[in-house]
């Protein structure tokens, strides 16, 4: 089931999209990867949900990427006894260290550090913003806040005391630790590691991954430390977030979109996956159709060239979530198909790296684009010859050839990249036949057609590519 667009759609599960069939739904409505978001729900239920996926996986023969998003050390309430409560502008709310059960007049929080850094007058954040108070008073193990501006809030929404900076928290929180010793045991592709401020938050990370084990890193750009150490952060990651909840609250909102494209075209140009996240189509939570600043958001994420654009409590638990999916892949293919977008992919390029692997990959673009190719076709073990064409952000599609089955499903994030699991070749012949069998097969090409091939000599080496093939289809046997 390949999409007729190249943008790549990311979809948060949770109790609103835990069945089956509601699943299969949002794959049907586009959904390329499948967000598991480790700060709310149990390890049995996205374990449950892992297996839906990859059983509609077997049933559509079509690889899926998963993503284990890990809490990270965020400021997040207890809990409350009723789903959610509203606070008052006006009203004094009370932040403690009782554990009982929260309500319109106050909240436990498990974060006993907060109470020494907050100072009266400093504004607290709820919700990635949407709800503001100041502190008026506080002690040894309370504060109370006037409420500034107020709306619903529920159990574990993020909190941020703006202006405090804990620079002594760890990467990975001791409920991060059993988060992603769990996580190591299932069948995923991704973790997504928040509130990273610099390489060495990546590098503990990466160290506790097993030798073997093949999953990738997903990094968030969250707070002003990650931006400081943007192009080392990207060169050391696998594709990088930008995550403008938590970012939006430690950064002036004039300065997000300004911080979201110099993020994007970092990225593009060293060539990593980027995804942009947090409340694309928010209002559809509760309504069945998005605002025009919504739809309009998504689409200027699709014009700078993100690779994927995300879906959080749309789908996690709102009211409509196949329709927010819905709708985000005809945002996206709207914009795709408007000939602006073109010419702003074509006149922004990065500029050309002096790698071999890069020009194979430059050269196969223009190759693809002179001849009208109908698609480049990459033999890829790691994902870097993929993702370096996805890089060129050529007009035709990049069908995707490994023998890795976890490669397949990674690169479902990637840009314009469709990737299919094949067994691995022995010759230049074999290749240039295999690609022309498997672009067939696929129905990414049709006889007559042209297909641009890149591969790497030897073959199955990861990230040796440095040959070019152009082939057209003739009358093949199907494999």
């Amino acid at each position: 089931m390949k999409r007729p667009r190249k943008t790549k759609i990311i979809a948060t599960l949770g109790p609103a999209t835990s069945a089956y069939a509601t699943i299969r739904r949002l794959f049907e409505e586009g959904v390329d990867v499948f967000r598991l978001n480790f700060s709310h729900g149990t390890h049995k239920e996205h374990q449950e949900r892992l297996a839906s996926i990859r059983l509609l996986e077997k049933e559509k023969n079509h690889s899926i990427g998963v993503i284990v998003d890990l809490q990270g050390p965020k400021l997040r309430l207890g809990h409350f006894a009723q789903p959610c409560v509203f606070l008052r502008s006006g009203t004094i709310f009370r932040f403690d260290r009782d554990k009982r059960e929260g309500d319109e007049r106050g909240v436990y929080v498990p974060h006993p550090e907060i109470f020494d850094i907050a100072r009266i007058g400093q504004d607290i954040l709820l919700d990635d913003g949407k709800v503001r108070l100041k502190v008026v008073e506080k002690g040894a193990s309370w504060i109370d806040a006037n409420v500034i501006t107020g709306g619903e809030i529920s159990s574990h929404k993020g909190m941020n005391i703006v202006g405090s900076v804990m620079t002594d928290q760890a990467i990975l929180t001791a409920k991060d630790k059993a988060d992603f010793d769990f996580a190591m045991t299932l069948d995923i592709d991704w973790i997504a590691l928040s509130f990273v401020r610099d390489v060495g938050d990546i590098e503990k990370v990466r160290s506790l991954i097993p030798r073997q084990c093949p999953v990738h890193l997903l990094t968030k750009m969250e707070n002003q430390a990650a931006i400081n150490n943007l192009e080392s952060i990207i060169e050391a990651s696998d594709a990088v977030m930008v995550a403008r909840g938590d970012l939006g609250v430690e950064l002036p909102p004039e300065v997000v979109p300004i911080q979201q494209k110099r993020i994007i075209n970092a990225c593009r140009r060293i060539g990593k996956p980027v995804v942009v996240a947090t409340h694309m189509l928010d209002s559809m939570v509760h309504s069945s159709a998005p605002t025009r600043a919504e739809a309009s958001d998504v689409a200027t994420a699709v014009y700078d060239g993100a690779d994927a654009v995300t879906l959080s409590a749309e789908t996690a638990v709102g009211k409509h979530p196949c329709e927010s999916v819905c709708m985000m892949n005809k945002v996206i293919c709207s914009v795709e198909g408007d000939s602006v977008y073109r010419s702003i992919i074509e006149n922004w390029h990065p500029p050309s790296r002096t790698k071999v692997s890069d020009a194979i990959s430059a050269a196969a673009a223009q190759a693809a684009d002179t001849l009208n190719a109908a698609s480049i076709v990459t033999y890829t073990e790691s994902g870097s010859t993929a993702r370096l064409a996805s890089r060129e952000r050529s007009h035709v599609g990049i069908l995707g050839i490994s023998t890795a089955k976890t490669t397949a499903r990674q690169l479902s994030m990637t840009w314009g990249v469709y990737c299919v699991v094949a067994e691995g070749i022995q010759s230049v012949n074999h290749m240039v036949e295999e690609a022309c069998q498997v672009a067939l097969q696929e129905e990414v090409a049709q006889i007559g057609d042209i297909v641009v091939i890149t591969a790497g000599i030897p073959f199955g080496k990861a990230g040796s590519t440095n040959m070019m093939r152009i082939a057209r289809l003739k009358n093949i046997k199907s494999r």
